[in-house]
């Protein structure tokens, strides 16, 4: 089933405004509340092949799409259209964080962090080679971890002390146990395939407060993809992304010891809950020198990741300059040891 939704006041498509969190009308401007908008408004049309092509409802024109795709725009008219039939049963998302930022906003950031860039090109921190910015919803698992850890270990503390003209030191040996219990909440693994981990993992954190019921409007105007991993395949994942909080809660409970040899230690972490959830990215191709550059951006926070350009020329003069300074401070220390210039 393909969903369009239409304005009420002159029939044009309507898309989900980040400003407003209303519908907003792309020709009249008119807003209307995701909860109170009629369903007869809410057109519907259906194709023989879901998993390969749509109709558009707006134009009329067969599109193809893959079958990951939940919501996108009929590249014939322009037109919003949510797939819902991929939204449905088990692949419906529970909950979904919407755009806050506007592509406009979108751009207007990323310009911004592309002129803070110190060691980029100077071409490159202009900004201005933008190809596409997409909005786009990217599928993710939100996993409640508990981990049960125990540990055994032997540790010291070193005392030196003097006694007459000797001088003593003193190590005392300790066994020590520890029994933790663990608990992680909403740890995000990203469920799409298509997607960079890499990329994905450093978009966090994302507000999770922001999370509401899933309703299809959130996605009128933007991309969106069902999941291609279930959550049993993704936790492997979730447990590696907390295995070095874990880690590091251990060593804080060994504090005080002068040395800590872990003799054994085992984890054992399991999922307490697991939630299909919608975060907005906005995903920004760029061109530079003759290459494509891709970068994610929260479409909460407006947090930028991915890996720009580096100009050697910059590059050499950082490092000269480090140098430069080395020197500089290495002559005042040689001149306030010898008492005299250089």
């Amino acid at each position: 089933m393909i969903l369009h939704y239409k304005c009420p006041s002159c029939g044009s498509d309507m898309s989900f405004d980040p400003d407003s969190g209303e519908l907003s009308c792309q020709s009249c401007g008119r807003h209307e509340n995701i909860e109170n908008y009629p369903e007869e408004l809410r057109t519907a049309s259906f194709s023989e092949d879901e998993a390969n092509e749509y109709h558009c409802e707006n134009c009329g024109a067969v599109l193809m799409t893959a079958a990951e795709t939940a919501a996108t725009n009929c590249g014939f008219c322009g037109a919003g259209v949510v797939i819902a039939d991929r939204l449905s049963g088990q692949l419906a998302p529970g909950k979904v964080i919407p755009f806050t930022i506007s592509k406009e906003e979108a751009v207007k950031a990323f310009q911004k962090w592309c002129r803070k860039g110190l060691l980029t090109p100077k071409g490159f921190m202009t900004a201005d080679r933008i190809k596409s910015i997409t909005g786009m919803y990217v599928p993710f698992w939100l996993f409640d971890l508990n981990s049960k850890v125990q540990v055994n270990a032997t540790c010291t503390k070193v005392r030196t002390y003097d006694q007459g003209d000797n001088t003593y030191t003193e190590t005392k040996y300790f066994d020590v146990y520890r029994d933790i219990n663990l608990d992680y909440v909403k740890i995000p693994v990203d469920a799409s395939e298509k997607m960079n981990d890499e990329l994905m993992d450093k978009l966090e954190p994302y507000p999770y407060d922001q999370l509401k019921e899933f309703k299809t409007p959130y996605l009128a105007g933007y991309l969106a993809e069902k999941y291609n991993y279930t959550d049993e395949e993704l936790l492997p994942r979730a447990k590696d992304k907390i295995s070095d909080y874990i880690d590091s809660y251990i060593h804080s409970t060994l504090s005080g010891y002068h040395s800590v040899n872990m003799k054994e230690k085992q984890v054992d972490t399991k999922s307490v809950k697991s939630n299909y959830v919608l975060l907005p990215v906005w995903m920004v191709s760029y061109d530079y020198n003759h290459s494509e550059h891709t970068f994610a951006m929260n479409g909460q926070t407006g947090k930028v990741v991915g890996k720009p350009p580096i100009s050697t020329g910059k590059v050499a003069a950082w490092f000269s300059g480090i140098t430069a300074g080395t020197f500089f401070a290495l002559k005042c220390i040689s001149y306030m040891m010898g008492g005299g210039f250089w």
